[in-house]
């Protein structure tokens, strides 16, 4: 009966040699089987997937054609079912060990082997144990030279992928935006898949050019499942070539030819997420079903011209950023109810306006973003256009809602992740939060073997371990920042003040923060933080030396940073004798701390009010903000040696005051500490 079965399958394929779409579904129809029941007998009679079997039977006629030397490598490509000469090339190789030009060299017997996947052979053929033994013991040595004694640091359960960037089979330079388009399609569905973990595009795209085997990339980015795709575009044909990679053994365990029309293009998207979920058996949720089938337009032309903004779009340049919004108001020109375009335009206009005192833009981006959530409200960037503009006006409140939807529906969107944990860790201040969105971030955001990426990955990790209290962490991870990357543009400057935390001693963090600054004197960062070295030692004359760089710098460039130290800039500007510009920074403060909606603004208002005289009404706002939660170390660090507290020093309730806000800090810090540990992360 199996022989009888493998007689008639092979007679099936032979007669529909030379048609790329017949595959599996086409198989077991012309078979009279349902598809899960010729996937049990293939998988029975040959110890291979359905695909597996078709794919190797194509080769062997392949083979056997090279053999007869009567037609070109390209033709009989084609002859045996591969849409692509390019991809006909690389399986024979896999399958053989040689290319096709060197068929000579592979013995008759080798038509039925596989270098890439066992034999087909019956399940009464296998080897005998002394075989299976060496080859263990091969197989073992092999992995340990490979992997140099560094196994995947991953669960044998966890579903993780990686989407390559795919190859532009046309010689026309100008497809490769449709097949970027198409890599980031399939991106971008699987990662609304709840049960897989995705790398994000940021840290694959360091792969477009590489020559890396396939296990070393996937250790590198520490997934246990690569896709890897080509295709190009031919008037209205879309060819697609994709392979699903379980990483460790470098095996295919599926792969698909596509050639549909471009009209097809969305269901084709749709599928390859669909087929790639099933072979790794990923859960699929209906409701992430409904997101994956979704289709972005229904018009080709607007969806052509969304696909020719994204590489400007991701550039994020001011000329690219401007590019990109011009092609993306082409596309909503054919489709006014494109809410993808919509969305990405405010985006766009949103990185434009970040760091300008004067922003230009605040009313397109939120018209932009509204139309964007009217015609999709379940569209994760839709609900990221709409929480940057909250962020822009600093609501940020009403920005994370909108933020928290777009992780339901994209839980491995690797920007969502990273403005929550902006969010917890500077604006609606939650440590712990905080600490493990950061945390998540650098297992989507791994950065892969690009020190300099991961070097900055670290740096973020050891700023939410620092805002938490973690001292030796935050230095350990800043550390292997710097080690991984010593031209880290932060690093060395959060190195300071993390060892002021922990040595407690102004001139060594000082003179750290100067050997960083004389590389680059125009780094306004490291100015304040210099000049705040000075001022909590209340040596006045240096801190205005450096202050009145900040100053100046911002209004030439007329930039809207630092704004929560005009109290501390004015007071210098006090000592100096410069009243007049005293006061203008400590009505800026006023004009601060009114509009102040943090958790932060009971300690703001008891430094307003303490350098006013007001001492009693400093200690109330001290007793408000010790009756706060999730405020950061960096604000405890400080909080005693400010000057502008000095005249509450005598006041009877400070020191108490004082005690109770450290107290609440390491109380919360303990718990959270606790919690990490039970969990493996600490």
């Amino acid at each position: 009966m199996g022989e009888n079965f493998i007689n008639q399958a092979e007679a099936i394929l032979s007669e529909n040699l030379s048609n790329a779409q017949f595959g599996v579904s086409e198989l077991a129809e012309a078979m009279h089987m349902s598809r899960s029941s010729l996937l049990r007998k293939i998988k029975k009679e040959t110890e291979l997937s359905a695909t597996q079997y078709i794919r190797q039977f194509r080769l062997n006629k392949g083979l056997e054609m090279l053999k007869q030397g009567s037609l070109t490598v390209s033709e009989i490509s084609y002859e045996v079912g591969f849409g692509s000469t390019s991809y006909f090339i690389k399986c024979f190789r896999e399958q053989y060990g040689h290319p096709p030009g060197e068929a000579g060299k592979i013995e008759p017997t080798a038509t039925s082997q596989s270098v890439e996947q066992p034999a087909v052979v019956h399940p009464s053929r296998k080897p005998t144990w002394p075989i299976i033994v060496l080859t263990s013991l091969a197989l073992i040595i092999v992995l340990y030279l490979v992997f140099d004694r560094a196994p995947l640091a991953i669960t044998d359960s966890e579903k993780s992928i990686a989407v390559l960037p795919f190859k532009n089979e046309s010689s026309d330079s100008t497809n490769l935006y449709f097949v970027n388009g198409l890599m980031e399609s399939s991106l971008t569905n699987l990662q609304k898949i709840e049960d897989l973990r995705v790398i994000s595009r940021t840290s694959v795209e360091q792969y477009r050019h590489t020559n890396k085997a396939i296990p070393e990339i996937a250790k590198e980015l520490n997934v246990r499942y690569l896709v890897e795709g080509s295709g190009q575009r031919v008037g209205n044909q879309v060819l697609l070539n994709i392979q699903l990679i379980e990483a460790a053994t470098d095996k295919h365990i599926w792969a698909e030819e596509y050639s549909r029309e471009v009209v097809d293009i969305f269901a084709l998207q749709s599928e390859v997420a669909r087929k790639i979920a099933d072979a790794i058996e990923a859960i699929v949720t209906p409701a992430e079903l409904e997101q994956i089938d979704k289709k972005p337009t229904e018009n080709l032309t607007a969806y052509d011209y969304y696909l020719q903004a994204l590489d400007p779009f991701h550039t994020r340049s001011p000329e690219g950023l401007t590019a990109a919004i011009s092609l993306f108001k082409k596309a909503i020109e054919h489709d006014p109810e494109f809410a993808l375009a919509y969305a990405n335009i405010a985006i766009a206009y949103y990185f434009l306006d970040m760091f300008q005192a004067e922003k230009q833009y605040i009313d397109l981006i939120n018209n932009y973003a509204d139309k964007a959530l009217l015609y999709d409200a379940k569209l994760t960037e839709s609900l990221i256009a709409k929480a940057l503009y909250y962020n822009l006006i600093k609501e940020f409140r009403l920005a994370l809602p909108h933020l928290q939807k777009a992780l339901e529906y994209n839980p491995n969107s690797h920007a969502v992740i990273q403005m929550l944990g902006d969010l917890y860790a500077n604006y609606l201040p939650d440590r712990a939060k905080y600490l493990e969105y950061a945390l998540k971030g650098i297992q989507i955001d791994v950065s892969a073997n690009d020190s300099v990426a991961k070097s900055y990955a670290y740096l973020q990790l050891s700023y939410a371990f620092f805002q938490n209290g973690f001292v030796p962490e935050a230095i350990s991870h800043v550390d292997q920042s710097i080690k991984l990357f010593p031209g880290n543009y932060y690093a060395p400057y959060a190195r300071g003040t993390m060892l002021y935390a922990r040595n407690r001693d102004f001139r060594q963090t000082r003179e750290l923060l100067l050997k960083e600054w004389k590389k680059d004197t125009t780094r306004l960062d490291i100015t304040q933080e210099i000049a705040k070295t000075f001022y909590y030692q209340e040596e006045y004359d240096s801190a205005f030396f450096y202050y009145q760089k900040l100053v100046s710098a911002r209004e030439r460039y007329g930039l809207d940073i630092y704004v929560q130290e005009e109290a501390k800039i004015g007071l210098v500007y006090e000592k100096m004798g410069l009243r007049e510009e005293a006061s203008r920074f400590f009505k800026a403060y006023d004009d601060f701390c009114t509009r102040d909606k943090s958790i932060y603004k009971a300690a703001n208002l008891a430094m307003k009010y303490a350098h006013e005289g007001k001492s009693d009404l400093a200690i109330e706002q001290l007793k408000a903000f010790a009756a706060q939660d999730n405020y950061q170390y960096g604000v405890l660090l400080y909080l005693e040696t400010d000057p502008l507290l000095n005249p509450l020093k005598e006041h009877p309730e400070f020191d108490k005051v004082i005690q109770s806000i450290k107290d609440g800090f390491w109380k919360g810090q303990a718990k959270l500490s606790k919690s990490l540990q039970e969990k493996g992360l600490l």
